[in-house]
Order: structure tokens, then C-alpha cells, then sequence
């Protein structure tokens, strides 16, 4: 048996509908928001986009959908995880399919977020990010997220003897 049996197989990744097939790109979007987003769908995502730490379960991501104020935007390729508390937000997750990295999708889930928890009464979003995320880093400080605070050795790297442990920042941006 081939790949690490406690990860979702490959196949039962949504196909990446975001590449090129002659449409618009809002043609594709539109396409792609009519897929229902399942707790197994949303794992399977997170599981293929997180290489580094540990992927929540199916289970997991059912018990988070069910809670109030919890809010899933974007679609199963890509989507933002969301938890409204009274006036403010906080990103619990954002993962993308790496098939379908650097089409903008988190970018647009980040946006659709934000305007969800806007419609929630939220006025700050806050959110961490692991030190060594040069690519979510990225998305946020296009986005407007500045930094807030940093958290020593919060994410443990096992697999990287030369580093075990990296910061996690803590980024908020005004809604």
C-alpha cells in the first residue's frame, strides 16, 4: 500500500475545476459554488494542503460547520473557515488544493469571509499564521493584515530537527 493511510486518498479529492477550459473566470467560479462543500470534502482539502501540520478529520470540520457563528466560504478546492463572536472574527482555517494554488481562489474566500463576519456584526478579524507560511503571509499582508503579536515555538515541526518549533503570528485587520 502506497501514501500514508491515515490521509484521505487522492481520489477522493474534489477534481480542481480552476485551470483554463475556455470559460471566464467568473463562468468557472459560478460553476464551482454550486458543488456543496461536506465536512469530508472540506478534509480532504485540508488534508492535501497541509503538508507541514497535522489535517483536521472529517469529524472535526462537521462538529466546527455545526457550531453558531461558524461560517465555511469558497468552495471544496479552496475555502476559509470562519468563527463570529459577538463584534469580532477569527480565521480558524484556509486551505486550497494544491491543483488549484495561485488562481486566486484563497483570495476570494479570504474576501467572501470577511464579508460574511461583516454581516455578522464583526468589525476586526484576527488570525494566526505559522512563521514559515511564506505564502499565506503573503495573502494576508495583501489583504490588509498587520501584525498583532507573536507566539514562540507554537507550531511543532518534528519532521525538522534544525527547527522543531516556529512562531505563530498573530494578524488582525480591521472589517
Amino acid at each position: 500500500m502506497q501514501g500514508n493511510p491515515t490521509r484521505p486518498r487522492h481520489a477522493t479529492r474534489p477534481r480542481c475545476c480552476c485551470h483554463d477550459d475556455g470559460r471566464s473566470p467568473a463562468d468557472r467560479t459560478a460553476r464551482r459554488r454550486v458543488a456543496t462543500v461536506t465536512p469530508d470534502l472540506l478534509a480532504a482539502t485540508h488534508a492535501a494542503a497541509n503538508t507541514v501540520d497535522r489535517p483536521w478529520t472529517a469529524a472535526a470540520f462537521a462538529a466546527l460547520v455545526a457550531r453558531p457563528g461558524v461560517i465555511v466560504t469558497g468552495t471544496a478546492q479552496s475555502f476559509a473557515l470562519v468563527r463570529v463572536i459577538l463584534n469580532e472574527a477569527e480565521i480558524l482555517t484556509i486551505a486550497t488544493d494544491p491543483a488549484c494554488q495561485r488562481q486566486g481562489l484563497a483570495r476570494a474566500a479570504l474576501h467572501a469571509a470577511e464579508d460574511a463576519a461583516r454581516a455578522r456584526g464583526a468589525v476586526t478579524m484576527f488570525l494566526e499564521v505559522a512563521e514559515d507560511n511564506s505564502a499565506a503571509r503573503a495573502l494576508y499582508a495583501a489583504a490588509g493584515y498587520g501584525p498583532m503579536g507573536r507566539r514562540a515555538a507554537y507550531y511543532h515541526r518534528p519532521d525538522r530537527p534544525d527547527r522543531p518549533a516556529v512562531a505563530a503570528l498573530t494578524l488582525r485587520k480591521p472589517l
